[in-house]
């Protein structure tokens, strides 16, 4: 009998990953990676809080600057750290409760537990600063409050323990991709189905920019599933078969599935209005490299009650990017700058933090890179790939640039880098990746009279796409080091 090969260590590794994630239970962290999800939770999260949670909830329904019904909520009036100090207890001993029916901890009941804690913590945190921006935009943020009261510090912290993350509000577990519900759950992720459950500025309003700037987010995430199943095709490929047909079709899936992210990722301009950005902005700030906060946030009740410092929520948390970076092996420079690339790396969900590590690791062992630029067809969709990483960063670049750099002199990013140098740090290795893999490689190969595997020629079917392509990146080279060195000499960086 012939010996059955092994399975490709990416299953092995991730024995959810083809799974359904209705078939899942809710003990597994709602970030578990598979290739029907992708990166988005398992399941669609809590919209309420179990009853033993009721005076959190009761804080979080009152809490935005308009509430609902039209009213003004406790961040209008500024009334919320006392709110806070008066109605809301230790409710540590509830996270006890919530466990599965095998006595294991229900994962799904206590990610959605911190998320509100975490959506308490960082309006109690920055309140000072909402009231002093509303008074007056051009005077800056003033000073946060220095301290976390015990009644959200200690469960936050029990919560984030337990889902490995860092007590503060993130991305995915809290601000983005665990805040969303379906108006409809018979009509599934279209945008015009998804709701918010948490909000600081205008509550619930779906056409509130907040909303458009967390549902866009969600929007794009839900397409990740394809960058997922192409990712796991390629690897899988490479570890065994080394088939090029295969390794090719896992490059098209990925290219597909980047090519609906950013027609999501377009939409952020009309869903959310660059002129109203900066204000619900002022929530999602972090601890670390803010004026706000010189010397940290003492957590009561945690860690001796010595100050710590996170750092915020921030788009560069998302995992879809971070991906493609591993799986294209794309080197980033020795700077700083990477170093705070990595250090985000910390505040993604478990499952995704493991994922990553995981293709990184994988691609390097079984030479992605290497596979790709030795055959004229590979060559060319490793760099159609590329360049949606180069795409969306530029488009990133241009969001920030619009809803932030051009309205603000306030330096820091809420995620702690630096606004105008942070983006283009990465912007600039996979332009220089490009250009490198065109002039050493591609243009050699699809010099030569081959064929695809369809059997079209080469020299008719990429080579006017690649020259518009490798056009377009040095242009855009050239353009962005003018206004990277533009805006630094504005503001004196």
């Amino acid at each position: 009998m012939a010996m059955l090969a092994d399975p490709p260590s990416t299953l092995k590794s991730f024995p959810h990953i083809l799974d359904n994630p209705e078939t899942l239970p809710k003990t597994l962290d709602p970030f578990t990676i598979t290739t029907s999800a992708g990166f988005l939770p398992l399941a669609c999260p809590p919209e309420t809080l179990p009853d033993g949670f009721s005076p959190l909830e009761s804080l979080l329904s009152r809490l935005p600057a308009l509430k609902d019904d039209g009213s003004p909520g406790l961040l209008a009036t500024y009334e919320l750290g006392p709110a806070v100090l008066a109605e809301l207890p230790d409710l540590t001993t509830e996270l006890d409760k919530l466990v599965a029916a095998d006595g294991k901890p229900d994962l799904y009941s206590i990610a959605a537990v911190f998320r509100d804690y975490s959506f308490l913590a960082s309006a109690y945190l920055l309140e000072p600063c909402w009231e002093r921006w509303v008074k007056n935009p051009d005077d800056g943020y003033g000073l946060g409050r220095e301290k976390l009261p015990r009644s959200i510090a200690v469960p936050m912290y029990r919560c984030a323990e337990l889902l490995d993350i860092p007590p503060f509000l993130s991305y995915a577990a809290s601000y983005c991709l665990f805040n969303y519900t379906l108006k409809d759950r018979f009509d599934g992720m279209n945008y015009s189905n998804l709701r918010l459950i948490r909000a600081f500025e205008k509550g619930h309003d779906p056409q509130s920019s907040e909303a458009g700037f967390i549902l866009t987010h969600v929007d794009m995430v839900k397409e990740s599933a394809a960058l997922i199943s192409g990712t796991v095709r390629i690897l899988n490929a490479l570890e065994q078969s080394r088939v090029r047909k295969e390794v090719n079709s896992g490059f098209r899936e990925v290219i597909g599935g980047m090519e609906k992210v950013e027609a999501c990722m377009e939409a952020m301009w009309n869903n959310s209005k660059p002129t109203e950005y900066l204000a619900f902005r002022v929530f999602i700030f972090g601890i670390t490299s803010q004026s706000m906060f010189p010397n940290g946030v003492v957590y009561e009740g945690v860690n001796d009650d010595h100050p710590m410092s996170f750092r915020g929520e921030s788009g560069a948390n998302d995992s879809m990017i971070p991906l493609l970076d591993h799986l294209l092996q794309i080197p980033m420079p020795a700077t700083p700058l990477t170093k705070i690339l990595h250090e985000f790396r910390s505040y993604r969900p478990l499952p995704h933090r493991k994922f990553l590590s995981h293709v990184a690791s994988t691609a390097e062992s079984v030479g992605v890179r290497e596979f790709s630029v030795q055959d004229p067809e590979t060559v060319f969709l490793y760099l159609k790939a590329l360049d949606h990483v180069r795409s969306f960063r530029w488009r990133h670049w241009l969001l920030t640039r619009e809803y932030i750099i051009k309205r603000t002199s306030y330096p820091t990013a809420t995620g702690g880098s630096p606004i105008v140098t942070w983006l283009p740090n990465q912007l600039f290795a996979v332009m220089d990746l490009m250009l490198s893999v065109y002039d050493d490689h591609a243009v050699r190969m699809l010099a030569k009279d081959s064929t695809t595997t369809n059997g079209d020629k080469l020299s008719d079917h990429y080579k006017s796409q690649l020259d518009e392509m490798m056009t377009l990146v040095r242009d855009q080279k050239v353009k962005l080091a003018k206004e990277v060195e533009k805006w630094c000499k504005d503001r004196g960086v």
